[in-house]
């Protein structure tokens, strides 16, 4: 573990264009300390760790994080509902709290059935292939292929299909997520 603290602490710090003089400066560790420290010929102590992940913009949490050998590859399964058939492209409880999803939306999918959303956050997403069809309170917006949408969901919304199905990917924060990969599935 300790190895792979080290390289995120020297990655970090290359990743900012940053010497060891700089970082130095920034957690007030001298230059010698820091390059012992990444190199394995210092101990790294707890009471270095907060400061340089603070210098560094990160948290301890992340610095210390354990390596998984679980699979990076994702195999999402679709869900369906009338008019939605959702795939889940992020891990659930991701570490930076969005949601990635891809979406097929059909003519079955209406404001009637569903109605508007509000909840607090932002959404995002882009139309993959078709027309998705963006409620935001009083206004409807068309969205088209290539294009892309970034919200307030404490405006009221709803996203449909335009003219035939719809393909979206879009990324959820925490709220978003709540609001429309848990809240549909309650109707169900």
């Amino acid at each position: 573990m300790d190895t792979v603290i080290r390289q995120r602490l020297k990655g970090l710090r290359l990743a900012k264009g940053w010497s060891l003089d700089s970082l130095a400066a920034r957690c007030f560790l001298s230059p010698s300390t820091l390059s012992r420290i990444e190199t394995g010929h210092r101990r790294i102590a707890l009471d270095q760790l907060v400061p340089l992940a603070k210098a560094l913009g990160t948290t301890l949490d992340q610095l210390v994080e354990p390596t998984s050998d679980e699979d990076v590859v994702i195999r999402p399964e679709p869900e369906h509902q009338p008019g939605l058939t959702t795939w889940l492209l992020s891990r659930e409880h991701s570490v930076n709290g969005t949601t990635v999803a891809k979406m097929r939306i059909t003519h079955e999918r209406t404001t009637n059935d569903i109605g508007l959303s509000v909840h607090p956050g932002r959404e995002w997403f882009t139309v993959l292939s078709g027309t998705a069809s963006l409620v935001l309170g009083e206004r409807t917006i068309l969205v088209s292929e290539g294009q892309a949408a970034e919200f307030s969901t404490m405006v009221p919304h709803h996203i449909g299909a335009h003219e035939g199905p719809v393909e979206i990917l879009t990324i959820f924060d925490h709220g978003g997520e709540r609001a429309h990969m848990h809240h549909d599935h309650a109707a169900d």
